[in-house]
């Protein structure tokens, strides 16, 4: 299997007067969160929320900001998140794929709306009743 690329859009929830970012995005199920360039999160006009430690491929520890909220978009699908700013390319992590309810279809190279459930995202939740 090769790199997966993905046409994504990328909102400012906060600020309805910037315009949406139509972007392509890696997607890389080894990744957590949603990663962004630093002129990405300039020109969604985005909060640092705070500073986070992130490790490298190469094993260096380094602080990088912590930006949102930020509303991520693909085909029928939103979902809101934070973004680390890091690196020169968008890189959609696990759980916005997750949380969108998103497959990854290999032998097409791309991701879909899972077909299970294709008009709205689908989760699965484990429900703990506490009897007293």
């Amino acid at each position: 299997m090769g790199l997966i690329y993905t046409d994504i859009e990328l909102i400012n929830p906060r600020d309805s007067s910037l315009k949406s970012i139509k972007l392509q995005a890696l997607v890389d199920t080894g990744a957590i969160t949603l990663c962004i360039p630093k002129h990405v999160a300039i020109q969604l006009n985005l909060n640092e929320l705070e500073k986070r430690e992130v490790t490298t491929a190469e094993g260096k520890q380094t602080l990088v900001p912590y930006v949102g909220p930020i509303q991520i978009h693909f085909e029928n699908r939103n979902c809101y998140t934070g973004a680390l700013v890091l690196g020169d390319a968008v890189l959609l992590g696990a759980i916005p794929l997750e949380d969108m309810d998103l497959i990854i279809n290999p032998r097409l190279q791309k991701i879909m709306v899972n077909p299970q459930s294709p008009n709205i995202p689908t989760a699965v939740v484990k429900m703990c009743i506490l009897k007293n």
